[in-house]
């Protein structure tokens, strides 16, 4: 099965993950990565693999209709929501888990009732964000209620533990990531409750479907590019744009 993944997809695949690795979206083994192949059959990360230095060998083929693996190593734990997000969200190829210290503070909080639309970028970007409770890690229920959460959002946290996200392709993975981190830092940092955006303020962006053209992709013999930023570079744009 991985004869048949050419070496492009390969490096594409490796390549996003040292990206998500190295902007501190995933440390150590924690969170985990999947790309659609076809119809049938999809990438993965393996089980406790860190995403930094992933390797060729730590990458697994995948059955999207049950997560069965196919071909190389254990795939992750989550590899249940990852299976049913791509089995149920034609729209996407790219699932991405990560555990990020402010996104994930936020996950801890006891209540529900938290507004991440405190800069443009999430209504544009990503929209509402679903929540599900805490269940077992790898759990069939976990995968269920990620899954389930996943249909009509493109970003849910899990108690305790971490978030999903979804996309067309890595680079608006690691972009959602990003800006959802950029906007929980914003709110576990802004002292009282931020002011947010409104609702008809953030329907004046126009719909998070005007970011898909968020990446450039080069030639396949080359290395690939994006055009998603650094929280750091962000927070100086937006500041530059307030001032």
């Amino acid at each position: 099965m991985m004869e048949d993944v050419s070496d492009y997809v390969l490096a594409e695949f490796l390549q996003a993950c040292h990206d998500a690795g190295a902007r501190g979206l995933m440390r150590c083994s924690s969170g985990n990565i999947s790309r659609r192949l076809d119809d049938a059959r999809m990438l993965a990360t393996s089980s406790r693999s860190w995403a930094e230095n992933l390797s060729a060998e730590d990458i697994c083929v995948c059955r999207i209709a049950d997560g069965a693996i196919l071909d190389g190593p254990k795939p992750t734990a989550e590899i249940g929501f990852h299976a049913g997000i791509l089995r149920t969200r034609h729209d996407i190829d790219v699932v991405m888990h990560f555990q990020t210290p402010c996104a994930t503070a936020l996950a801890c909080r006891e209540t529900d009732n938290i507004d991440y639309f405190v800069i443009p970028e999430i209504p544009f970007y990503i929209g509402h964000v679903a929540r599900v409770p805490y269940l077992l890690p790898g759990s069939k229920e976990l995968a269920d209620a990620v899954t389930v959460a996943m249909q009509d959002h493109d970003m849910v946290v899990i108690r305790n533990h971490g978030m999903v996200t979804v996309a067309t392709d890595f680079a608006h993975a690691i972009q959602n990531a990003e800006f959802f981190e950029l906007a929980c830092e914003v709110i576990t940092r802004g002292g009282n409750t931020p002011k947010s955006i409104s609702h008809l303020e953030a329907s004046s962006l126009g719909t998070k479907k005007a970011s898909m053209a968020v990446s450039r992709w080069h030639h396949p013999r080359k290395r690939w590019s994006t055009s998603c930023i650094s929280v750091r570079q962000s927070r100086d744009c937006l500041r530059l744009c307030r001032n």
